[in-house]
């Protein structure tokens, strides 16, 4: 029997991939620098640290940042982009062992170039802590922001991403779902039809939208400014997650969380910031904040879904500029990778 862990439940590490000079990020290297080592220390105070990097000099660079040297692990590896939760392994559970699955990644669609990026996995696999581990190939592809687990059979997601047919065309939503069962263990699927925040070119990953908390509570992104652009569609999912329905077949509990007041680049074009792209960590929720008033209030309302936990707010304003946030470049694995403790 497979399972798709949930977020929250005990893990070994997370993994990121640190930014260089010829990324995208261009002038703003040296401030989504600063969120990088924010991140990491953070991460490092509660479990171990795996960072993909691109040689030894880019590695020395790194430490020169960090406080915390200790439980890292460095791989070095080229990737087209820092996205990790799109194209690192997701990790699933058979019989009590962690298997990590190699999707395949086609740059969110075919919008950007991605050979690195879907040849990362098959690198990790020669680098501690993966050597060794159970892995699998799958023909399918599928990005971990589009798909959110309860960790006991339930996948939320978006029509928008997984049905389009610039990911795996020909396939109909009984042939998607099914591979959803046969590789994460899903007993059903949950589908919002949702369009993506403005600035998402991710064609409406989960984890911008609706993120469970618990196997019933859900986190969701809501517009309460009748003038947003965004008001009429995030009412519509409001609406749609007030129907979904539990494994008890009760309500899920609804937690609203605000959006930040609109960051434009220096085109105009409008950012995808928003609050449901947290990070879950042993005994911490890392909530990015984008210096807005509306940061208390999501990090007061994360706190109520998640009262045993430290609830650190994360400086994201800087990653938002290439239109991913915290939960974006990060990718956590359940406890029981070998050569890993927690």
């Amino acid at each position: 029997m497979t399972r798709f862990p949930a977020e929250w439940e005990k893990q070994s590490a997370v993994l990121i991939a640190w930014p260089h000079k010829t990324s995208d990020f261009g002038t703003r290297l040296e401030s989504v620098e600063q969120s990088y080592s924010v991140i990491a220390d953070t991460i490092t105070q509660y479990q171990r640290l795996i960072i993909v990097c691109r040689d030894d000099s880019h590695q020395q660079h790194i430490q020169s940042l960090i406080s915390n040297h200790d439980d890292i692990d460095f791989i070095h590896a080229t990737v087209n982009d820092i996205w990790v939760r799109d194209t690192v392994f997701l990790s699933v559970e058979q019989e009590g062992v962690i298997s990590h699955l190699n999707f395949l990644f086609n740059g969110w669609g075919e919008k950007y170039q991605h050979q690195n990026d879907n040849a990362l996995n098959h690198k990790l696999l020669n680098a501690k802590p993966f050597k060794g581990k159970a892995h699998k190939d799958v023909d399918f592809i599928l990005e971990g922001g589009s798909v959110d687990s309860d960790g006991i059979g339930t996948i939320l997601t978006t029509k928008q991403c997984l049905l389009n047919p610039n990911r795996n065309k020909g396939l109909s939503q009984q042939e998607i779902e099914q591979q959803l069962l046969l590789n994460l263990g899903a007993k059903r699927v949950l589908w919002l039809d949702q369009e993506n925040l403005t600035g998402d070119d991710t064609d409406a990953h989960i984890d911008t939208l609706a993120r469970f908390c618990s196997a019933n509570t859900i986190a969701y992104t809501r517009c309460d400014d009748v003038d947003d652009l965004h008001y009429t569609g995030l009412k519509f999912m409001e609406q749609q997650l007030q129907d979904l329905r539990n494994q008890a077949n009760e309500p899920y509990h609804l937690v609203p969380l605000p959006l930040p007041k609109p960051i434009y680049n220096e085109e105009g074009q409008q950012l995808p910031a928003n609050y449901a792209n947290f990070l879950i960590i042993n005994h911490a929720v890392l909530t990015p904040v984008y210096g807005d008033p509306m940061d208390d209030i999501a990090l007061a309302r994360l706190a109520e879904c998640f009262p045993q936990y430290e609830i650190i707010p994360i400086p994201c304003r800087p990653l938002v500029y290439q239109y991913g946030s915290l939960h974006c470049m990060t990718m956590q694995f359940p406890e029981g990778i070998v050569g890993v403790v927690a």
